[in-house]
């Protein structure tokens, strides 16, 4: 009988201490994670653009001599030194401001629409991860949870709840910021040399495709953007989870070292729709539709071409994991902390 209430004790205890867990961090604001997103957004857009605008470049078809047979570093080196010769220095950084248009707001509000879907999911018994009662010391009424516990801010789920989570909030911000996503491209791209602004890159992208033109590519773009964030989602708490083994690791590495892990995997994967969405992007005409723009592609570097621009998105990506998650999971574990959320003696005394 007294195994009985012990064991009944410890199961209500571990539900109280798993839906404690989930108020402290969900008792973070919106505006903490919009602030959070957006300060991330902002940072890796700025540091990246390079990256990007050399991606997009690779990515939108051959010209100026360039061709199959041509060495890829040797082609890097090319766009450089075109972009250098035409605009100089601050031409790697053409599209920064539709970039900075795109994802300062855009990643506000993904991470905020994503903390908002993975609390309602982790309502799910399905979905919901069940963490480990802290550890109390004979010696101390002090407790400790497990480090990845204290070292995150946002709420664990099932691999299957972190694919639907990333997946939905990704493709559900794409759709919302797809005429910027499509300016953004064309700006990077050399072909629309008369883009000078945002407002009239957006008339001329009306002008000449209507409001259609405005979703160019969104399809491309959700088939790569669903499987990357939810995959990305996994292999970033997997990696945490690992990384979270080794004693006295610090936040900043456990959260840029799990980032880069899982934003490697993800972008081999998803490389392929990548391609085709920008080739979508950047020339409609050619590619008005995904099977189109996918045989093209075929037809003119052949299946690695589905691979083209892989190693600078990889680049890209994996800077963007570690400088995005980190500053991300930062600024909220600072937020939570601060509020004391985050205290495991302030959690445990709400269980008693």
């Amino acid at each position: 009988m007294a195994d009985s209430a012990t064991a009944s004790a410890a199961a209500s205890s571990s539900k109280s201490r798993t839906s404690s867990t989930i108020q402290a961090k969900s008792n973070l604001k919106a505006y903490h994670h919009l602030a959070s997103g957006a300060l991330s957004g902002l940072s890796s857009a700025i540091v990246l653009q390079p990256l990007d605008l050399l991606k997009t470049r690779l990515q939108q078809g051959f010209g100026d001599g360039e061709g199959q047979g041509v060495n890829k570093k040797r082609r890097i080196r090319g766009v450089v030194r075109q972009v250098l010769r035409e605009d100089g220095v601050g031409g790697l950084w053409r599209g920064t401001v539709p970039t900075l248009v795109r994802n300062v707001p855009g990643v506000a509000i993904y991470f905020y629409t994503l903390s908002s879907i993975r609390h309602k999911l982790s309502s799910v018994p399905y979905f919901a991860v069940t963490l480990p009662l802290p550890t109390i010391t004979p010696t101390s009424s002090t407790s400790s949870y497990p480090s990845s516990a204290s070292k995150s801010a946002i709420i664990k789920l099932s691999s299957g709840g972190n694919l639907m989570a990333g997946a939905i909030a990704r493709t559900s911000v794409g759709f919302i910021l797809s005429p910027i996503t499509v300016v953004k491209a064309r700006f990077e791209s050399n072909r629309y040399a008369n883009y000078h602004s945002i407002p009239s890159a957006l008339a001329s992208l009306y002008r000449t495709n209507g409001i259609r033109g405005f979703f160019q590519g969104f399809t491309a773009t959700a088939v790569r953007d669903a499987p990357y964030a939810g995959l990305y989602l996994v292999f970033y708490e997997k990696g945490k989870d690992l990384l979270g083994k080794i004693t006295g690791i610090p936040n900043a590495a456990l959260h840029s070292g799990s980032g880069v892990m899982a934003a490697v995997l993800a972008t081999l994967i998803t490389s392929p729709a990548d391609v085709v969405k920008t080739r979508m992007q950047v020339n409609p005409v050619d590619h008005p539709t995904l099977h189109k723009a996918v045989v093209n592609v075929l037809q003119d570097r052949g299946p690695l071409g589905l691979f083209s621009g892989t190693s600078l998105r990889i680049s890209r990506k994996a800077a963007s994991a570690a400088i995005g998650w980190t500053v991300y999971e930062a600024l909220l574990i600072f937020l939570r902390d601060r509020e004391g959320n985050g205290n495991p003696q302030n959690q445990l005394n709400k269980l008693s």
